[in-house]
């Protein structure tokens, strides 16, 4: 992407790109707010709406749903179409559904205008960090802005809990989505003045078959796996949906490996380390998203917290989160990022691990308090490092692809996790034969042990995947500026101009890691 030359009484580059960046990260936030904003409004969206049980739980998995499907497609058409447009056509879809659920006076129309969001989130999300990736290229630069991609989105996650109870509290369930649209109507006019237009779009053509298959088979995976929590894993509907999903995804891999133009080709898992990167992304996402949909029922259905309450008690884990993502680019210069990511998983785990211990008749304070920083310490930094392995070394045309496939891995890892750990709190719940708050808090204690147990694995797994593969930094650096880095073509460029793997801007361990 070109920025504009710098003209006397015009904003310098530096400024202008700062600029631009806090309005992709502000999209971005937007789109991790949805996520979870209902979830303190759901028993006033029920009363206020006409609910059923199970169109409550798909007020929340309508939204999940649209964005995790679709998300592939969007990061593709981001590269095809160009990154701009495919982000203001998704803020402006993002913006019609959220005022449709604002004024919804139905089910139906509320649970269509939650997946006409999702939708716009799934052009939003890969489009905005592939414009990020593009306005910062390898370097230092690259760093400091996917710190600040992390913040923002653990933020939004919390942040979305904070808001949701505030005006729910306030001014009434439909006002978390009319304060959703204001802020997408902001975002949308800021990104028509500041952001630049692409220099250029990739070349080829759109895979329609492989984004067909891939976005059938998603559907059918996440409908899946969220129906499940209702209806049980032996619902011949769930068994059915699942199949389906194993057929489709297997009928999209063999597609992609014979087309010239494929949705995911190939080549994306031959530079960097893309694979481990998402791999470990959707791990992490099995339990982050499962994070924010525990806590505020503890809060309210345990410790009787109201709306008001639970989403400021999400305040703590949100600036740790952010904090986290400040921290993770300078850990990683220190000890190494192989190092930092595995501490970071195994710091969120011992978090969870404690939560694992909540009392039924405990407090906000001796209770949920200080696992909670624990966590958003190590999800900020967890995040930050695994989403610059999953577009480590990918070529600028597939910049939008991979934001698309990082989002993807994580928000479909997220269904997985949320629906077995739903699935289990709810069992444990059932046979706990106590008590309410108790039976509650038995299956809350239960899914925060599983969750530990998870991310430790991932922990062990981050230190087998994340080595690094190629010259460490220090040895890049130490390259005599006028000739090419170990490992590439004779004619190719020195540490200047380096390749989109460099250390700063992407994933490179420590020398020593």
């Amino acid at each position: 992407m070109n920025l504009p030359r710098t003209r006397q009484g015009r904003t310098p580059p530096g400024p202008r790109r700062t600029a631009v960046l806090a309005v992709l990260a502000a999209a971005q936030f937007l789109v991790m707010v949805a996520t979870s904003i209902v979830n303190v409004a759901l028993p006033q969206i029920r009363t206020g709406v006409g609910l059923s049980d199970t169109g409550t739980t798909w007020v929340v998995n309508a939204y999940g749903l649209a964005f995790g499907a679709l998300l592939l497609a969007g990061g593709r058409a981001s590269d095809l179409l160009g990154r701009r447009p495919v982000l203001v056509v998704g803020l402006a879809l993002f913006t019609a559904g959220s005022l449709a659920a604002g004024a919804a006076g139905s089910p139906g129309v509320l649970i269509t205008a939650r997946a006409v969001q999702g939708l716009g989130a799934a052009a939003v999300a890969p489009a905005a960090l592939a414009l990020a990736m593009d306005l910062f290229p390898p370097g230092p630069g690259r760093g400091r802005a996917l710190g600040v991609w992390g913040a923002v989105s653990g933020a939004g996650g919390a942040g979305g809990v904070l808001l949701g109870g505030v005006l729910t509290q306030a001014r009434g369930w439909p006002w978390i989505f009319h304060a959703v649209a204001l802020g997408s109507v902001l975002v949308l006019t800021a990104v028509a003045v500041l952001v630049p237009r692409s220099s250029g779009r990739a070349a080829g053509r759109f895979d329609l078959l492989g984004t067909t298959t891939v976005t059938l088979g998603l559907t059918c995976l996440v409908w899946g796996l969220t129906a499940a929590r209702g209806s049980g894993w032996t619902d011949d509907r769930v068994l059915g949906a699942l199949a389906a999903a194993a057929a489709l995804l297997g009928v999209f891999a063999a597609i992609e490996l014979r087309r010239p133009n494929a949705l995911v080709p190939p080549r994306l898992f031959t530079t960097g380390r893309v694979a481990a990167g998402n791999l470990l992304m959707a791990l992490l996402g099995s339990v982050w998203i499962a994070l924010f949909f525990f806590l505020p029922l503890y809060q309210q259905q345990v410790l009787g917290s109201g709306p008001l309450t639970t989403g400021a008690g999400q305040l703590p884990l949100a600036a740790a989160n952010m904090l986290g993502s400040v921290l993770a680019r300078r850990l990683s210069r220190l000890i190494g990022a192989t190092m930092t990511v595995t501490a970071a998983l195994f710091a969120e785990a011992a978090g969870l691990l404690w939560l694992s211990r909540l009392s039924a008749d405990g407090s906000y304070a001796a209770d949920v308090l200080g696992p909670s920083v624990l966590v958003g310490l190590g999800l900020g930094i967890a995040f930050v490092q695994l989403t610059a392995l999953a577009v480590d070394g990918v070529p600028p045309q597939d910049a939008g692809l991979a934001g698309g496939l990082v989002n993807t891995t994580r928000q479909v890892g997220g269904a997985i996790g949320l629906a077995a750990l739903a699935t289990l709190a709810g069992t444990v719940t059932a046979h706990a034969h106590e008590p309410r708050p108790e039976s509650l808090t038995a299956g809350y204690r239960a899914a925060f042990t599983v969750s530990a147990a998870l991310l430790a694995v991932t922990g062990l797994l981050a230190t087998l995947l994340t080595r690094r593969t190629g010259p460490s930094a220090v040895q890049a650096s130490a390259q005599p500026a006028s000739g090419p880095r170990t490992g590439e073509p004779p004619g190719s460029a020195g540490p200047k101009t380096s390749r989109p793997d460099s250390a700063e801007s992407t994933y490179r361990t420590h020398p020593d890691t």
